[in-house]
């Protein structure tokens, strides 16, 4: 259905007014266009004037065509107050924080995760050890799709590609000898849904711990598309509800655990599924528009709200449209929260992300080129001023990475921010004509396709419909064929293919036993609790979810009781009933 309010679009549109600066004066400008155009005529072959603007074939990239040579002809409307502006500065564009890098660097965030909770306590310690500033933890399939290890779906994938975590004990052991309020945690969650059983757990954890829910710091996912769109699971709820869970997320930990970052808006899964570079952002966009509509209608406010927003982007291959798209983003997120939302704490104006190399562009050819990759996706996540970072590792390709592979990551970072000189000035890049030619398209493209979803009747509206699936599907299917003739070249894979056989690499070789130690242990946790309890606390976890009010405050007890994920996940399913995707091929 569409919808007849206006669109973001619109309004920014409307609050655009004022007096403008531009940069460069029209006689400079006339004197630049002659010269460049005798230049063109004289010195660019014909075949470089005829093909002058070109899209960059790369994965998962925007398409956007690049002229070969950029000017001040291309950014003649600049003006400096309004599209850049000095750092830690509306419009934000240069940066969040006056100084940067030179203030706090980036936090070297490595992913954790495999095995039972034992094993990846022990990861956590190595990274830690070795100059992780935070932790963030995967978890295995089984408990991200909200089933206990001993459910009949969970076989033989308990501790894989992530670590299993079934009640808070677990989470008790995830975290020995870590102190949850001096450290910043990253947890993995993905969904809505399991977002309010896991996170009551660590809440309960926190209080057996005697730590207070002020003193925790960090964030959790808790996004709509990776639960409705991105997953592939047996079972969903209906999107309406998933969205009335993430905003009961959201409202809950603002209220009760104010260092929090309550949803971290994701566009790197989505991307990572198959879609562009623009779309990863105007979707994540209109899921905080909607977000925050339904949150200021509970009583919140937008200047509160913005403070603990957060962002997770993939970053590609299209290094130069990587450092723009994070400019352009920031950018137009300040606009959103100012102009949309009348926000006054510059503080909720800013957009502050974690930013994870694109797996999707590793390869299992020669897999050591992707030491390179994430090399430059790294660069591209500092030059544009991201927050947090995660380098994907070299083996990722096969499996969880190897200790002596997380390690050379965590270096990857440790040399971007301590060797190469690039932290110590604030938005280096900025200037480039061709940077603030890309940022301003970029920005356009992203704010138009907002303003397509918002048409759509908004963004949960577009995953019912399957408007945001059918988005994907052809994206996806466009990017197949182009690498299949060759278009989109990838080096080892379909270009400079090499006959030389390399040395194999180490892969990781998950512990043993894991699936049989987690089934044990819930066998032996439903025999000691106080069932009654439990099955109090669920049923007024059923009546929660049936009512009108927050239902947070009942998934904690759950937790504190020793309800296990999957008994809290099939009082959803009873309550707010199964929902059937549209088909996405």
């Amino acid at each position: 259905m569409a919808s007849t309010k206006p669109t973001t679009k619109e309004i920014l549109a409307r609050a655009a007014g004022g007096s403008e600066t531009p940069l460069y004066n029209p006689q400079a400008l006339a004197q630049i266009k002659a010269g460049f155009d005798a230049w063109r005529e004289a010195s660019v072959r014909p075949a470089d004037r005829e093909n002058w603007a070109q899209a960059p074939a790369t994965v998962l990239g925007s398409e956007i065509p690049r002229n070969m040579l950029y000017t001040p002809l291309d950014v003649a409307d600049l003006d400096y107050a309004r599209h850049l502006g000095n750092s830690g500065q509306a419009p934000f564009t240069r940066g969040v924080h006056a100084n940067m890098y030179r203030g706090r660097r980036f936090t070297r965030r490595q992913l954790a995760g495999y095995g039972g909770p034992e094993d990846t306590n022990q990861r956590i310690k190595f990274l830690l050890d070795h100059g992780a500033t935070g932790i963030s933890i995967i978890f295995d399939l089984p408990t991200i799709q909200m089933y206990d290890s001993d459910d009949a779906i969970a076989a033989g994938q308990v501790g894989m590609s992530g670590v299993a975590i079934d009640s808070v004990e677990d989470m008790d052991r995830l975290f020995a000898d870590i102190a949850l309020d001096q450290v910043t945690v990253s947890l993995v969650t993905h969904y809505p849904s399991n977002s309010a059983l896991l996170f009551p757990m660590y809440l309960a954890l926190a209080e057996k711990r005697g730590i207070p829910w002020e003193a925790l710091k960090g964030s959790i996912q808790n996004d709509v598309t990776l639960e409705e769109v991105v997953r592939s699971g047996p079972e969903y709820i209906p999107p309406r509800d998933c969205f009335r869970i993430q905003c009961d997320n959201m409202e809950f930990i603002r209220r009760n655990v104010p260092q929090w970052n309550f949803q971290t808006l994701n566009g790197y899964n989505l991307r990572e599924f198959g879609t562009s570079a623009v779309t990863e952002m105007a979707v994540a966009l209109a899921n905080l528009v909607e977000s925050m509509e339904e949150l200021i209608g509970r009583g919140l406010t937008a200047d509160d709200l913005g403070q603990r927003a957060a962002f997770f982007w993939s970053i590609g291959n299209d290094f130069f449209e990587e450092v723009a798209r994070i400019r352009a983003v920031r950018r137009l997120y300040g606009r959103i929260m100012t102009q949309r939302f009348g926000v006054t704490n510059p503080r909720a104006a800013w957009m502050r992300c974690h930013v994870q190399t694109s797996g999707v562009s590793l390869t299992r050819s020669e897999p050591l080129n992707n030491v390179v990759r994430a090399g430059f996706h790294a660069l591209a996540a500092v030059l544009g001023g991201a927050q947090s970072l995660h380098v994907d590792s070299y083996d990722e390709a096969y499996s969880v990475p190897t200790e002596e592979a997380a390690l050379l990551s965590l270096r990857t970072q440790q040399i971007i921010e301590t060797e190469t000189g690039v932290c110590e000035v604030v938005d280096p890049l900025g200037g480039s004509f061709y940077l603030e030619a890309l940022t301003n398209e970029l920005e356009s493209r992203i704010l138009d396709e907002l303003a397509e979803i918002e048409g759509k009747g908004g963004y949960v509206a577009a995953v019912e419909s399957g408007w945001l699936q059918a988005r994907i599907r052809d994206y996806f299917h466009r990017e197949r064929e182009r690498m299949e003739r060759g278009e989109i070249r990838v080096v080892g894979e379909n270009a400079y293919q090499g006959e030389t056989k390399l040395p194999e690499i180490s892969v990781f070789e998950y512990p043993e036993g894991v699936e049989e130690r987690m089934k044990a242990r819930l066998g032996e946790l439903r025999l000691r609790r106080d069932n009654a309890a439990v099955e109090a606390a669920l049923k007024g976890l059923e009546d929660a979810c049936r009512g009108g009010g927050n239902l947070l405050p009942a998934s904690v007890q759950c937790a504190r009781v020793l309800c296990s994920e999957g008994e809290m996940f099939k009082v959803f399913k009873r309550a707010f009933g199964l929902w059937r995707p549209p088909a996405l091929w």
